[in-house]
């Protein structure tokens, strides 16, 4: 089951950002993704599904955004090598 939210926004807002309406809206859905995902409240496949993509795919945006794909600190990272 999915859901939906509506966001309203200047009907000149889209053509200021030089883009398509549809251009615009997957954007900041794109923008929220990120932003989620950084704040670790999403997972990746959970942020990735947020705006219709596959995982992998979000991973490689995400340097568009100035997020880091693997963001752990040392002990995370020490913990995760020794898990592999």
């Amino acid at each position: 089951m999915t859901r939906r939210f509506t966001i309203d926004y200047p009907e000149a807002l889209p053509d200021v950002l030089q883009e398509s309406p549809e251009e615009f809206e997957h954007e900041a859905k794109m923008a929220m993704a990120v932003k989620l995902f950084e704040m670790k409240r999403l997972s990746s496949g959970l942020a990735a599904a947020l705006v219709g993509m596959d995982r992998v795919r979000f991973l490689l945006q995400l340097s568009h955004y100035g997020v880091p794909a693997i963001d752990l600190d040392d002990e995370e990272l020490r913990a995760d090598i020794a898990n592999a």
